[in-house]
């Protein structure tokens, strides 16, 4: 039977921290879904609908969430509209699967505060040098909009305590590894076994 309260499992931390390449080095994972976001923000040639996010238009969006249909969402740079259907975790729970949501930090401290049993991975990045070097690396910015996003990273890092893992991204492999680990050991909390455990101690005739 479908487990009816799906782990959720947010992963979030500043723009350039590498979150993405994490999260989709975490595909593999059995037992795992992947929401996919809504954002109002064109496609980027790379970009295909459906995979990393759905585009929508602001009107479609702002209907959405006139009937609540998201579980968080926010308006990033002043700009576009980002949000996580709510969708995502009622198939999570018929499908009994973990939910992993990747998304801003703003975003992961509403989701956390929604729902405080989510587990709250928060991605850190070397340096604010490799920050930088990330985002140049990416061909996608302006000067301008470099400079806007180094100083969202720069107030973003000072929510690190609000999560409670938190992985240095300063070599791929290990942080993929740390990230794996943190989700397999999730399966494993005490609260989330209860049920399952007193079952099994019934069989040695209770406790």
């Amino acid at each position: 039977m479908p487990d009816p309260s799906p782990r959720i499992i947010i992963v979030s931390g500043p723009s350039g921290s590498g979150k993405s390449t994490l999260v989709e080095r975490l595909r593999g994972l059995p037992g795992t879904i992947f929401s996919v976001s809504c954002t109002t923000r064109p496609a980027r040639a790379a970009e295909s609908p459906g995979k990393c996010y759905d585009f929508i238009t602001e009107a479609e969006f702002q209907r959405r969430v006139a009937q609540g249909e998201f579980l968080e969402y926010a308006r990033v740079f002043g700009k576009h509209w980002y949000g996580t259907p709510r969708k995502w975790v009622d198939d999570a729970r018929r499908q009994g699967l973990d939910l992993v949501l990747e998304i801003d930090v703003q975003g992961a401290l509403q989701v956390k505060k929604q729902l405080p049993d989510a587990v709250a991975v928060f991605i850190v990045p070397p340096s604010r040098q490799d920050v930088e070097q990330r985002l140049r690396a990416r061909g996608q910015d302006s000067e301008e909009a470099i400079g806007r996003r180094l100083e969202r990273a720069r107030q973003e890092m000072s929510c690190w305590n609000q999560y409670d893992f938190v992985v240095v991204n300063g070599d791929l492999d290990r942080a993929s590894e740390d990230l794996r680990s943190i989700v397999v050991a999730s399966r494993c909390r005490r609260d989330d076994n209860e049920q399952r455990v007193r079952t099994i101690l019934n069989t040695f005739g209770g406790s």
